[in-house]
């Protein structure tokens, strides 16, 4: 019936087995790395670039993955971290495990349907448990301790030991730009500059954007400062086609050059009339601009990042222009103070302001290595995300595994209550929960049965903060509410929502028709 080529897989062995043991493959890739324990996994990608990292997202993101289903569990993962930009890892895993149940549950003679109907029936239910588990709310975002409390447990999965350290700079940076109406908290205001070199204890937090170079001219820093941005190079213009000049005699050889300084200093000249103190660029500067505008006083950067102009035009209120000359009022931008300053052994300017609207906070990176520096980066900008979650939705749930222990156990007794074949989904729903305090436990080197165990005692106890201890020589369960390791309900919640989303979608595929790949 169809073409040469065509794969064509059916039924519940060809087609849902095999869906599943390709996400099952994916979520032990990702689940060695979930929480501080994590290990790293070295990815190198296509074009040879190297990652060392235990970041999921990242793992996946640079990972090619082409087998349909798991391209599935990656698309949920990308959009966990584009809404909530925490919590991929938990997708990821999550689904994996509800999968793995569902393997279970077919084998036992159920249809994939029942399955699907068994799991939405406890999602929902997992929501309205989950509703009553919150014991921490976000009350003061202009706070610090808060915000430091708040970021410590996402840093602390990704750079474990450094964490203390780095939610203090994440707390200060966000704090420098919290609006007074908190929840237009903006993420892009927020920069990390990496600089090689030093330790990551000399990272630290520099109001304004800062450039990764420094000023091209002579004049190296301005006060009160009206700018010009421009995306075209400072120099001669060029015409598009190639032309031919014949010359006489000497005297026109002299005009010809000659001709072109005075063009260009009237250039220069008019938009230094115009009052402009710096000039900023996105390409080159020729030797001559930069002679004329040292000459009149002008402060010349070169920022070569079209993101990054994009940024500074948001933060002096500029436009960027595409022809050289004078920029009219309206296009000109505004800052405060512009400088070069010494960060390390590296010279780098600063933009900064000093009005609410459009400030910046910059966290200027140090490490040894890139990789480390890289990492370090993943990290930061995963605490930013939690802060700009938890603005929205500030109410807090307990980490360390005990939120979900706590919904398996509640979510089973839900199970033994239901009529019907939907009670062994939504049984094995909870059960799947287990995975995250278990992987937890495991990475941490300890006996995960011993833990479960014990968790389970305690919050069978009315203790529905106990979580997995990952210090602990003895397989402790320690109150992650007191311990001050809290999750984000709304994170929490985004995640299992996906993580169900994607496993009842994989069930519900009972053919794959492939045709041959061009």
């Amino acid at each position: 019936m169809l073409k040469d080529g065509y794969k064509h897989m059916q039924g519940l062995d060809e087609a849902v087995y095999r869906n599943i043991a390709a996400t099952r493959e994916l979520s032990q890739i990702t689940r060695t790395s979930l929480g501080p324990n994590g290990r790293n996994k070295m990815v190198i990608n296509h074009l040879e670039k190297l990652f060392v990292t235990s970041d999921a997202a990242t793992i996946i993101k640079e990972l090619e993955v082409i087998h349909p289903a798991a391209k599935l569990l990656v698309m949920a993962s990308q959009q966990q971290e584009a809404e909530m930009g925490d919590g991929t890892n938990f997708v990821v895993v999550f689904a994996g495990e509800l999968l793995q149940k569902a393997e279970y549950l077919l084998k036992m003679g159920l249809h994939p349907s029942e399955i699907i109907d068994g799991y939405e029936v406890a999602v929902k239910k997992a929501f309205e448990i989950l509703q009553t588990l919150s014991i921490h709310t976000l009350e003061n975002a202009h706070s610090k301790s808060d915000l430091v409390a708040l970021v410590k447990p996402s840093i602390a999965s990704k750079q474990y030991g450094y964490e203390d350290l780095l939610a203090e700079l994440v707390a200060t940076a966000a704090l420098e730009i919290m609006p007074k109406n908190a929840s237009q908290f903006n993420v892009d205001s927020i920069r990390v500059v990496k600089i090689l070199g030093g330790s990551i204890h000399d990272t630290r937090v520099v109001k304004g954007m800062v450039f990764g170079r420094e000023a091209e001219g002579v004049v190296t820093s301005a006060t009160k400062a009206k700018i010009a941005i421009f995306t075209c190079p400072i120099d001669v213009s060029l015409t598009e086609t190639k032309g031919t000049v014949l010359i006489h005699n000497a005297a026109e050889m002299l005009n010809f050059s000659k001709g072109e300084e005075n063009k260009l200093e009237e250039v220069v000249k008019m938009i230094s009339d115009a009052g402009v103190k710096v000039v900023v660029t996105g390409s080159g500067c020729g030797e001559l601009a930069l002679h004329f505008m040292n000459r009149y006083g002008i402060m010349v950067v070169k920022v070569l990042s079209k993101f990054d102009i994009r940024r500074l035009c948001k933060v002096v209120g500029a436009t960027a222009l595409t022809r050289l000359g004078a920029p009219t009022p309206e296009e000109m931008g505004y800052c405060e103070i512009v400088e070069s300053v010494e960060i390390g052994s590296d010279r780098c300017t600063v933009f900064r302001q000093e009005d609410e609207v459009t400030k910046t906070a910059t966290i200027v990176l140090r490490g040894g290595t890139t990789n480390a520096i890289d990492d370090l980066e993943r990290a930061i900008d995963d605490g930013v995300n939690v802060v700009k979650a938890a603005v929205k939705d500030g109410r807090l749930v307990p980490g360390a595994g005990a939120t979900e222990i706590e919904l398996a156990r509640q979510l089973t007794a839900v199970g033994e209550r239901t009529a019907g074949l939907n009670q062994y989904a939504i049984k094995k729903f909870g059960e799947s929960l287990e995975v995250i305090p278990r992987t937890l436990a495991e990475n941490a080197g300890l006996d995960s049965t011993e833990v479960l165990s014990r968790m389970y005692a305690t919050h069978q106890a009315g203790q529905t903060s106990m979580g997995v201890n990952v210090e602990s020589e003895t397989n402790d369960v320690l109150d992650a509410g007191k311990a001050g390791i809290l999750d984000l309900l709304s994170a929490k919640q985004m995640a299992i929502k996906l993580a169900t989303h994607v496993a009842c979608t994989i069930l519900s595929v009972d053919q794959i028709i492939m045709s041959k790949p061009a």
